[in-house]
């Protein structure tokens, strides 16, 4: 990934935030993805693995060229020190795919967002290789999925018989009165958080048998509680209209208890994953029109937040939480100003 710096323009706030991100999601990818590259053997899926690793990798760079040429300090993220490769394996083979799917889409969610908002043209050629790189590989990780029969279908709805428009209020209706079937939007989003949670809580069983700490440990069954949850009440909502949903991925977890990750990464990683839940859940809530759907998602929003809240408090308690670049705090900056 060779890029042209530019250094007659110094580093905006979002370009800051967005190469921070960037850095410590990869060096954290690059962590998971090294362990699994070690067990993984299937021949097929150790090349997409491998794949996957190159490109986190070549991310991690591309950052850390753009920051020394800036003189910008370097972010610690996650180095070797948190995982060990020669851990027994925590997933089968079939699961490493439903997981890069499901970061890949992350990954997709935060350069997409990143490219418009860029205005110093090595940083928007730098996002943009990382948009078409993670394209690329979401491409090859389906074809495989596909390949595997791993794949889990969204469900088929009948093509309309004309164009129609909405012609009453009662369009919205959910809980009262005439409800209407699901639209393809809805069913998009919830088959899609389906997905998320299923994977999510696949990940959460792995990490509550590895945890070294009672903190981590708990936590970690608390948010496989929570998965389970939200994965049933989105699960409900299609198969009340006979439509199918993503199957739980809990037997591709394997028996260790030996822990391939720290206790830091593992935190930091379900942090993430939550986090980006979040942002399913407001893009979903977005996309809903029906009043059980969107109660539903205001409802998850806020345990989720709740989760993400206590998991930062945990990583804060024990010093692991990276401080992201911020805007200068002119109140303290006055108040030295004064006692000088």
């Amino acid at each position: 990934m060779k890029i042209e710096l530019n250094t007659n323009k110094k580093l905006n706030s979002v370009e800051q935030a967005k190469l921070w991100a960037t850095y410590m999601g990869n060096s954290m990818a690059s962590c998971v993805l090294s362990h699994m590259l070690h067990h993984v053997d299937d021949q097929e899926i150790k090349k997409v693995v491998e794949n996957a690793l190159i490109l986190t990798e070549q991310f991690v760079k591309g950052v850390k060229d753009l920051f020394i040429q800036e003189h910008y300090p370097l972010p610690i993220g996650f180095t070797q020190d948190d995982v060990n490769v020669r851990a027994p394996r925590l997933f089968a083979d079939e699961f490493y795919l439903y997981y890069l799917r499901y970061t890949s889409k992350a990954g997709l969610s935060i350069y997409g967002i990143a490219l418009p908002l860029m205005t110093r043209p090595d940083i928007r050629v730098f996002f943009t290789q990382c948009l078409n790189s993670t394209t690329k590989l979401i491409n090859q990780v389906n074809e495989m999925l596909s390949k595997k029969g791993f794949v889990a279908e969204a469900p088929y709805i009948p093509y309309p018989s004309q164009v129609d428009f909405i012609k009453k209020q009662s369009y919205l209706n959910g809980f009262l009165g005439d409800v209407r079937p699901l639209q393809a939007l809805e069913i998009t989003h919830l088959f899609d958080n389906i997905e998320n949670n299923a994977i999510s809580k696949c990940v959460l069983i792995g990490f509550s048998q590895v945890a070294q700490l009672d903190q981590a440990k708990s936590f970690f069954l608390r948010g496989k509680q929570i998965a389970a949850k939200h994965y049933d009440i989105c699960s409900k909502m299609l198969e009340k209209e006979n439509l199918s949903s993503p199957s739980i991925l809990d037997p591709l977890v394997t028996t260790s208890t030996i822990p391939p990750f720290s206790d830091k990464l593992m935190l930091a990683h379900k942090l993430d994953m939550f986090s980006m839940r979040i942002r399913g859940y407001g893009n979903a809530l977005a996309f809903s029109a029906r009043h059980d759907v969107t109660a539903a998602y205001g409802r998850l929003l806020l345990e989720v937040g709740n989760y993400v809240e206590d998991g930062a408090n945990i990583l804060i308690d024990h010093g692991w939480l990276e401080q992201p670049p911020q805007a200068a705090d002119r109140e303290a900056l006055a108040s030295v100003g004064r006692h000088e």
